[in-house]
């Protein structure tokens, strides 16, 4: 998963550490990073949480030669992988899911349940699920999403109309065409 604290462009991305931080990020509609429980030691497994303005800020949160992917191009691997209900335990990892929710990660993808930051700022769902924006934009208050849960096994999720903006989900990112 995406582990920037800066844009592309060099300028700093607002660490959001309290759930008053996170709130006032996401209302003002001002990007804001923070990593699951503001614990630093989930930083290497599961990288950070980013809402959706950070996501879609204009300076550019995927590195030089990357972009974060659309729901088109979420929907075309999902495709690739054998569907919604093929792709999910492809895209899993073979370890750290509750309730022996593990996949075959066949796919390489290594999708972890980094669980997310809701709007209020309170963390939610580590071990259970895993949710990762597109910079797919769904209405004026809401994004578009890809998830993986460990309950519904092979199965990969999408919501459309969820989740607001304020919420904090991980980040992967897709080479540019050359």
């Amino acid at each position: 998963n995406l582990n920037v604290d800066r844009f592309r462009n060099g300028d700093p991305i607002f660490e959001a550490k309290t759930e008053g931080q996170w709130r006032a990020y996401c209302q003002a509609g001002e990007a804001a990073w923070c990593y699951y429980d503001n614990d630093n030691s989930n930083e290497l497994k599961y990288g950070k949480l980013y809402n959706w303005y950070a996501v879609n800020d204009p300076r550019g949160l995927a590195p030089q030669g990357w972009h974060i992917p659309t729901n088109a191009e979420w929907f075309e691997l999902i495709r690739f992988l054998g569907g919604e209900d093929k792709a999910g335990s492809k895209m899993k990892s073979k370890e750290g899911w509750d309730s022996d929710g593990n996949g075959t990660n066949s796919s390489g993808f290594t999708g972890l349940p980094g669980g997310c930051r809701d709007g209020d700022g309170t963390f939610t769902s580590i071990g259970n699920i895993g949710f990762w924006w597109s910079c797919s934009e769904y209405a004026k208050d809401y994004g578009e999403r890809l998830y993986l849960e460990y309950s519904i096994g092979t199965k990969v999720g999408t919501n459309r109309g969820k989740p607001d903006k304020g919420r904090g989900y991980s980040v992967r990112c897709l080479r540019d065409s050359i």
